[in-house]
């Protein structure tokens, strides 16, 4: 399926791995060109490489700390790089972040807070303002935020992500109408557990507070999964792209749960 973008810039946040390359990877086979950002430069330069020998289009690295107004500046310049036009912004915008650390809020302080809602709902809504006004002029614009499947399924010791991305959830659904009519589209994609560095992690930190080992936990995880397994992240980035395609111009505002049907409501 040809979906279209081809030729498409697109600004994809946290993408040196993880659920964020893969759907930058998505974009690249599209023959979209992509600003890739994330902090650690290593990782980076590894998956820009990577993205380079994949599709036709341009590839563009900033390591930065999209949280700041510096490193949202940045980026957007390798934006407005790509398109050779000062302020054209991305037609794609994928905002994504790591998740703040989990643990018992009465051990979380208001610069802990902060931290959390800057990181996951105010850089986020701060890209999509850079990004909406010049999408509307082009009558086109596809934004996914990459949230997390706690938004509609919270777990008590993720209450730093379920209050922050929630925020942004709200904000989302009343500026995704807003904006329906220009041909822009905000989704929300709220991913489950998926084999990443940060799913693994979180194992080697429950292992270290309860005394079992990382490798029981995972399978006692995995036993929990209604699909019986964890996801693949390149079955994320194909979902990712496909929302930033020109089939997906009727989806808008929705909040995607991909978890391999953990959630156990109906709606």
């Amino acid at each position: 399926m040809d979906l279209g973008i081809q030729g498409k810039i697109a600004l994809v946040c946290g993408a040196s791995k993880g659920l964020g390359y893969a759907s930058a990877e998505h974009l690249a086979r599209e023959g979209a060109h992509v600003v890739i950002v994330a902090r650690g430069q290593e990782a980076l330069d590894a998956a820009a490489a990577k993205l380079r020998a994949l599709g036709s289009g341009k590839v563009i690295a900033i390591a930065t700390d999209i949280a700041t107004a510096e490193g949202r500046a940045k980026a957007l310049a390798a934006v407005d790089q790509l398109a050779g036009q000062a302020g054209h912004g991305p037609d794609i915008l994928i905002n994504n972040a790591g998740g703040p650390p989990l643990g018992d809020f009465r051990d979380w302080d208001r610069d802990i807070w902060l931290k959390a809602i800057d990181a996951n709902m105010l850089t986020p809504i701060e890209l999509i303002k850079a990004s909406i006004d010049p999408m509307i002029a082009r009558g086109w614009g596809r934004i996914v935020n990459i949230t997390s499947g706690s938004v509609k399924s919270p777990r008590y010791d993720l209450g730093l992500s379920n209050g922050a991305r929630s925020g942004l959830t709200g904000f989302v659904a009343g500026v995704a109408r807003h904006v329906a009519k220009s041909g822009v589209t905000i989704n929300n994609l709220l991913p489950g557990a998926f084999e990443t560095d940060r799913l693994r992690s979180g194992f080697t930190r429950s292992a270290e507070m309860t005394g079992e080992t990382a490798d029981a936990i995972r399978l006692q995880r995995m036993g929990e999964m209604a699909a019986g397994r964890f996801g693949d992240p390149d079955e994320f980035g194909a979902t990712c792209a496909f929302l930033c395609s020109k089939h997906a111009g009727y989806i808008n505002g929705q909040n995607v749960m991909m978890d391999g049907g953990a959630f156990p409501g109906t709606f």
